[in-house]
């Protein structure tokens, strides 16, 4: 993890880091844990979800725990800068948020209860940061991969934004719209918790429940 300061602000397009034209790293095969391919959007009939809640190191893992998860990966999405680095993402100049980018078989695992997990495992009021971790890159996103998505999406935010106002926080800053481009983060990103089990891991859950 790089720390210090970082913009707390989305730069304009014209601003943005000017990227490459291909990705320039590894991304690895195989998911460390479910065994299943990384660069993939499963088998037929299967779902992908896209989301962004803080640093994607632990929010992996989160995902990959729930049942019905087929396979996960992190990356950059959100922003303008094609094929970024992670230290292009974190000068803050990119306009793209870490992000987990879920593979899910919906037959087990709602998208409703995708959203859920999501919810009630950051602090949607916070901006440009999760915690200590302040920029751009930790902004809570939703990054929607179908019209469907995208309207339950909405209604999970306002669902949960009574939730929150309840219990005293203010407004959700989550920004919720449809997925243009995903790229895949370096290969030592991937599964990080499982090839560094004593890695950092901040838990920023509001302990506000969706439900």
């Amino acid at each position: 993890m790089i720390f210090g300061t970082r913009k707390t602000e989305m730069p304009a397009r014209e601003d943005a880091l000017p990227g490459r034209p291909s990705r320039q790293h590894l991304v690895g095969d195989r998911h460390l844990v479910t065994g299943n391919p990384l660069e993939t959007d499963g088998p037929e009939g299967f779902e992908v979800a896209v989301v962004g809640l803080g640093c994607f190191w632990g929010e992996e893992q989160t995902f990959w725990q729930l049942p019905g998860v087929w396979s996960t990966t992190v990356g950059y999405a959100g922003g303008y800068t094609p094929n970024p680095t992670y230290e292009e993402v974190c000068t803050g100049r990119t306009g793209h948020s870490e992000v987990v980018r879920v593979v899910f078989d919906p037959a087990v695992l709602s998208y409703d209860d995708l959203l859920a997990t999501f919810w009630e495992n950051h602090d949607p009021t916070q901006g440009m940061r999760q915690g200590n971790d302040r920029g751009s890159q930790y902004r809570s996103v939703l990054l929607t991969t179908t019209p469907e998505q995208q309207a339950k999406a909405e209604t999970s935010r306002e669902h949960y934004q009574q939730k929150m106002s309840a219990n005293g926080y203010g407004r959700i800053t989550t920004e919720i719209k449809p997925l243009t481009e995903y790229y895949y983060a370096e290969d030592y990103h991937q599964q990080y918790l499982v090839r560094n089990p004593h890695g950092y891991c901040p838990l920023h859950a509001t302990g506000v429940s969706y439900a």
